[in-house]
Order: C-alpha cells, then sequence, then structure tokens
C-alpha cells in the first residue's frame, strides 16, 4: 500500500499527507484479498449489477457483455452499430435507473459521429428477460473529441441522471454555460430539464471542468464528489488531477485555472495531484463487509495504476484527512464499484493503448475477505 502525497490540501502544503489508520475503537479492520472475476475483457468501461448474480459490463469499442453467475457470456447482450470507438472516446458511462426494479431501464453514454464532428449521446435501453433493446435518447449533441470525452453516469438520490462531459480538446467552450463541454450536466430521466437547476432551461449543472470522469454522492452528508484529469502538458503543467465538491451552478476554474492557482468566483479543489495519477470512476464504499473503509471514497487511477481510498473528514465535507493506494499490482484502474455483497469491484484498462498488457487482460476484480 503506497501513501500519495497530494500537491495541494487542506493539510498544509509540504507535509505528508497522513497513512489512514485502519482501526478504531468501534470496528476492526478485515483483510481482504483480490480475485478475479472475469478476464479477456476489451477496454471494459463500466459496470454495474441488476441482481447479485447479474453484472453488465460495457466495453469501449461498443458492446455490452454479462456476466451470469461467475461466467462472462462469450457474446455480448448488446451492440451498438454508431459507437466511433478512437483513443478516449467510445462506449463509456452505464447507469441502472433507481426505478429498475419496475421499468427495466438502463443508460449508457457513447461517442457517434455527426456532419464530421463527434458528440456524445445518452440513450435508455430496457432490460428484457433474454435482450436488451432500445427505449430512446435522453440527450446527445454533447461536444465530444478522441480526447478529454467524459460520459460518466450516475444517478442522484434525487433521482436526476448526472452526465459528465469533457471538454472535447476546446479548453474554453468550458466556461461557456451555453455549451455543453467541459460540464456536468444534470437531467431528469427522461431527458427533461430539472427545474431547480442553476442555469435555467440548461442542463448545465457546473462548468469549468477539463474532464471528469467520477461522480458519487457521501450517503452521509449528501454532498457530491468528482474527479478530474489535469493537464496533459500541451494545455498546461502536468498534473494537477483533482478531486472536487462539486456545487450547483460552480465554475471549477478551466482553463482560467489549474493546479493550485485561485481566481475570484472559481472554485478550488479539495486536493490536487501532481505528477498526475489520471482519476476515474469514483464510490463511496457504504457497507460494512470492510469496516475500515466504510464511509470512504474510492477511485481507480489510469497512469498512476491503481486503487486509491481518501478519507473524508465526517465533520467538514472540505476536508480530506488522508490518501491511500491500496492496490497497486493490476495495471491501469477504470472502474470501482460496491457489488450487492459488500465487495469492492473494479477493472483494468491496459488494452487502451496506454498500459503494459497483460495475460488475461483486461480484467474484473474484487476485493474480498481474507
Amino acid at each position: 500500500m503506497t501513501t500519495l502525497a497530494p500537491q495541494d490540501t487542506n493539510i498544509p502544503v509540504g507535509t505528508a499527507v497522513p497513512t489512514i489508520v485502519t482501526t478504531s475503537a468501534t470496528d476492526s479492520p478485515v483483510s481482504w484479498k483480490i480475485e478475479v472475476v472475469a478476464e479477456n475483457l476489451n477496454i471494459p468501461w463500466s459496470l454495474i449489477f441488476t441482481s447479485s448474480e447479474h453484472i453488465l459490463v460495457t466495453e469501449r469499442s461498443g458492446t455490452i457483455r454479462e456476466i451470469v453467475n461467475g461466467d462472462l457470456r462469450s457474446d455480448p447482450v448488446y451492440q451498438f452499430d454508431d459507437v466511433v470507438a478512437r483513443d478516449e472516446a467510445g462506449l463509456m458511462g452505464m447507469a441502472i435507473d433507481p426505478a429498475y426494479t419496475d421499468n427495466k431501464f438502463l443508460y449508457v453514454c457513447y461517442t457517434y459521429q455527426q456532419d464530421g464532428a463527434l458528440f456524445n449521446r445518452v440513450v435508455r435501453l430496457q432490460d428484457e428477460v433474454d435482450q436488451i433493446n432500445l427505449d430512446g435518447t435522453v440527450i446527445e449533441k454533447i461536444p465530444s473529441a478522441s480526447n478529454h470525452a467524459g460520459c460518466r453516469l450516475a444517478f442522484a438520490p434525487d433521482g436526476t441522471l448526472f452526465i459528465t462531459a469533457g471538454d472535447a480538446l476546446q479548453p474554453q467552450s468550458a466556461q461557456d454555460v451555453s455549451s455543453l463541454a467541459g460540464k456536468i450536466l444534470r437531467v431528469n430521466s427522461d431527458g427533461s430539464i430539472p427545474a431547480n437547476n442553476p442555469f435555467p432551461n440548461s442542463p448545465v449543472y457546473s462548468l469549468g471542468h477539463r474532464n471528469p470522469q467520477g461522480l458519487d454522492w457521501d450517503p452521509d452528508s449528501g454532498s457530491l464528489y468528482a474527479t478530474e484529469h489535469g493537464p496533459s502538458g500541451f494545455d498546461g503543467a502536468p498534473g494537477g488531477d483533482e478531486i472536487n465538491l462539486i456545487q450547483a451552478g460552480g465554475n471549477y476554474g478551466w482553463p482560467l485555472i489549474s493546479h493550485e492557482e485561485t481566481m475570484e468566483g472559481t472554485i478550488s479543489p479539495l486536493i490536487t495531484f501532481t505528477p498526475a495519477e489520471a482519476p476515474a470512476a469514483a464510490m463511496f464504499y457504504s457497507d460494512s463487509v470492510f469496516p475500515q473503509y466504510t464511509g470512504d471514497f474510492f477511485f481507480g487511477v489510469l497512469r498512476g495504476e491503481g486503487l486509491v481510498r481518501v478519507r473524508i473528514s465526517a465533520e467538514d465535507p472540505q476536508e480530506i484527512v488522508g490518501v491511500e493506494k491500496i492496490v497497486d499490482s493490476v495495471g491501469r484502474v477504470r472502474e470501482v464499484v460496491e457489488g450487492p455483497d459488500g465487495y469492492i469491484y473494479f477493472t483494468t484498462s491496459n488494452r487502451d493503448g496506454r498500459g503494459t498488457l497483460n495475460s488475461g487482460d483486461d480484467r474484473i476484480y474484487r476485493l474480498i475477505p481474507q
């Protein structure tokens, strides 16, 4: 396990971030081991559980695969013919409707091409007994590109659907409220605009984002947190990856500022990472299988190759009190979710052209009690 040293945090700059203590007076840590759930996937991007025995996973090439009772089916359960899979773009985010038990709705986000330009589209699917069918489009014409494509989906506790949108390699668009690029978007599940969105008749929830990749809500405070990639050199000094506390209508500064820069009218990240870790999907762990992790924030890292645990102060949602890389042996980690069994599931992204390919990649792993 590795303690990460962020460059900017509420902990005084220049001091090491304390390793998170995994014991307390009220619970005992449960040791764990890594178990392979499935292998030989093609750049898995997002996974959901429709039941305790059934997992769906998107592959960036355009297919949805299913795992039934631990068996990865060889044929896709659904395939998109109009997906443009290029560099960081393709079939990406997936979410399950909060009322799935009754309506069987699923949502996916993918990149498509129209009139020579790339866009992201969110569609709704219906999960039938033995097949998945397209139900309709939720929102489309979200600017996209081969990089900075966003496309993470997550349902909020109030039932609205959040969508991340990268700047689509057009940084200034992140500051243009009339553009959907460089934003976090919020819509109802049918694509309509919630009446209490911060900008009237607009799906824009927050702006000034470069490429947000992970979203989740703290189950205790209800606060929304996001992970985001910082500059890569061509658009700013490398590093400066972020964890942000998202506020309705908030401006997170890109491309006006990055790293430790500040500007009136913008919101600074809670923490930044330099060198870059390339943070991906994120989740709060709420189960008690691993009591030492209950309430902690987890995210995968691509360039940093691993799974990172963050402890946020229970008294102050803006204070990070510890950061720890708990897995660093499987390569690039994209998705992380909590399973119905209380185990922590995560995927590798070693076949995306940027990682070291290992036999059996890409894989889905899980942490299980040892």
